[in-house]
């Protein structure tokens, strides 16, 4: 027990590995064990995976995984005889060094596999995919446990919070023409990009925006940190300003700034569903 306890502890201390944290809170859970492969497809190009499992009661299910972004996975019913099939869920699970957050979100989107030889196939570009409402979920905080309906409250809560930053921070991107691929494949880049511009009090002067503080500017104290709520008026849109001079948007970005990478990158993920992709039996 004490060896477990050890490894556990190693493990979330180990943040930045979200590949590891999604293996490792799939054993924690037991969830590893419900279902098995029956078979398993790859597209290289787009480092996508589909594999067909099925679990202990005998239910059949396609998963769809991307390797750009480990901390979720896409839930999709068994195609039919014509190899339509639509989807169910998309299920994410991701680490920080304050524990992890776990979580079903309820998708909609249909496609088509459309066999070329015995074994190989290629999906059919996806008819509108659409995120509706998280349905059940887990968190872990410090040493707490977080469960059924305060789960799914907190978790719906920080969901309307991070879709309304992601929107913010892919308006920014618009504005300058930045590109956004820049971040498809490359979380680190990611963070050090916008945690400066989202939070320059809590990195060092030197990679701090040159507009972060002026003449006159206002500070406001809160969760410890003085933060320059005149930046944030000058920065962020009205439904954000007390999301970060309260110190919430940190809290946000630490416990759970994968799941910001993933609602930030959303436009780019259904991109790659638009089109047709040819996938190889691996498995």
């Amino acid at each position: 027990m004490k060896k477990l306890l050890f490894i556990f502890i190693l493990i979330f201390s180990l943040n930045s590995c979200v590949g590891l944290m999604e293996k490792t809170g799939r054993f924690l859970d037991g969830s590893q064990f419900t279902e098995k492969t029956l078979s398993k497809y790859s597209n290289k190009e787009n480092q996508i995976d589909i594999s067909f499992t099925q679990n202990k009661q005998g239910e059949k299910s396609i998963i769809i995984s991307l390797k750009n972004y480990p901390m979720m996975i896409l839930r999709a019913s068994f195609p039919n005889d014509e190899g339509a099939f639509y989807l169910v869920t998309l299920e994410y699970l991701s680490g920080s060094t304050h524990g992890w957050n776990e979580f079903t979100l309820d998708i909609l989107g249909t496609s088509r596999l459309v066999y070329t030889n015995d074994t190989d196939f290629y999906l059919e570009p996806f008819e509108d995919i659409e995120k509706v409402q998280i349905t059940q979920g887990r968190i872990h905080r410090y040493d707490t446990r977080i469960l059924g309906n305060d789960a799914l409250t907190s978790l719906r809560n920080r969901r309307e919070r991070i879709t309304s930053i992601a929107h913010f921070m892919n308006s920014i991107t618009s504005q300058n023409s930045f590109n956004n691929n820049n971040f498809k494949k490359d979380i680190k880049t990611f963070e050090n990009y916008w945690k400066p511009i989202l939070l320059p009090e809590m990195v060092s002067g030197k990679k701090r925006p040159e507009n972060w503080h002026n003449k006159g500017d206002i500070y406001q104290k809160a969760e410890d940190i003085s933060w320059n709520t005149s930046y944030t008026e000058r920065i962020f849109p009205d439904e954000l300003l007390s999301v970060r001079n309260s110190g919430t948007l940190l809290r946000d970005w630490e416990e759970a700034h994968y799941w910001l990478y993933l609602e930030y990158e959303w436009e780019n993920i259904v991109k790659i569903f638009s089109q047709e992709i040819n996938f190889i039996k691996t498995k």
